[in-house]
């Protein structure tokens, strides 16, 4: 089993930054991948980054692509992601996810594909203001 706990959001103005955490604890799985998703109300929740196990490549949206930045630290059990040119648009809770995408090699789409993350964090909210 595995939890997650988001934690660094609050309040930005347009153009600001900002850094979100995701702290990872209990079982350890070496090919678990970890992605950054939001939701605004109203909305679904959507895809916003992803990374794999080892740091070596890394997914993000269309949106976001240019302005966030995703990256972890094993040796912390940490992702981050580091949210630059922020938007109103981008204000919703973060969550992050984690868990075996596939049983073979992940492709892209299946990364930004929410039902394949079986483990969630409680959320962090970011809002930004206009």
């Amino acid at each position: 089993q595995v939890q997650l706990v988001e934690s660094g959001g609050g309040l930005v103005q347009a153009g600001g930054s900002l850094r979100v955490s995701c702290a990872a604890s209990g079982r350890t799985v070496s090919n678990y991948a970890t992605g950054w998703f939001r939701q605004a109300p109203g909305k679904e929740r959507e895809f916003v980054a992803a990374i794999t196990w080892s740091g070596g490549s890394t997914y993000y949206a269309d949106s976001v692509k240019g302005r966030f930045t995703i990256s972890r630290d094993n040796a912390k059990n940490t992702v981050y992601l580091q949210l630059n040119s922020l938007k109103p648009e981008d204000t919703a809770v973060y969550y992050c996810a984690t868990g075996r995408l596939s049983l073979g090699i992940p492709t892209a789409a299946m990364y930004a594909d929410r039902r394949r993350y079986a483990y969630w964090g409680q959320g962090t909210q970011v809002t930004v203001s206009s």
